[in-house]
């Protein structure tokens, strides 16, 4: 193999790396799941997530879950109520959405296991840039206490 072609083998590679990691446009930070009961069927998923370019989170998945939905909790007059977003959550250029409880946030229905505390789940989340295309975000989220409740983002490490 001459060194000319050695260099552009290189150059190539190195170029398709450069491109992958110029792709990753969305982060999600600090991913975690509520515990669940035994022959509980539904839990809540929560994270912040921050798309560099703007885009709409339109759909999650995971192994653990026969179904997942993005949710959001709204007061429509003085009752709390919850709901579907089937057209995706907005999440605007380099601003971060977060996921919590009592607001926006992800369900995991029809779980196929018991959730329980300390074990981690994984979760691909699918984001539609305002190019249309797509980009999947996998991670791990930690399962915790039913109890817990997430930090208001003034107190939580950015």
């Amino acid at each position: 193999m001459t060194l000319k072609l050695l260099r552009l083998i290189l150059a190539g590679a190195l170029g398709l790396q450069v491109a992958s990691m110029a792709s990753a446009q969305t982060t999600v930070r600090d991913p975690w799941i509520r515990a669940t009961v035994a022959q509980q069927q539904i839990t809540g998923m929560f994270a912040q997530i921050t798309s560099a370019r703007g885009g709409r989170l339109v759909s999650v998945s995971s192994p653990v879950a026969g179904m997942v939905e993005i949710h959001e909790m709204a007061m429509e007059g003085n009752v709390m109520k919850m709901r579907a977003i089937g057209e995706g959550l907005e999440l605007p250029a380099g601003k971060t959405v977060e996921l919590k409880p009592g607001g926006y946030h992800v369900m995991l229905m029809d779980l196929k296991q018991q959730l329980k505390e300390g074990e981690t789940v994984p979760i691909t989340f699918v984001v539609e840039g305002k190019d249309g295309k797509r980009e999947n975000v996998a991670v791990k989220a930690p399962v915790k206490a039913l109890t817990t409740q997430a930090a208001p983002m003034s107190q939580q490490k950015h």
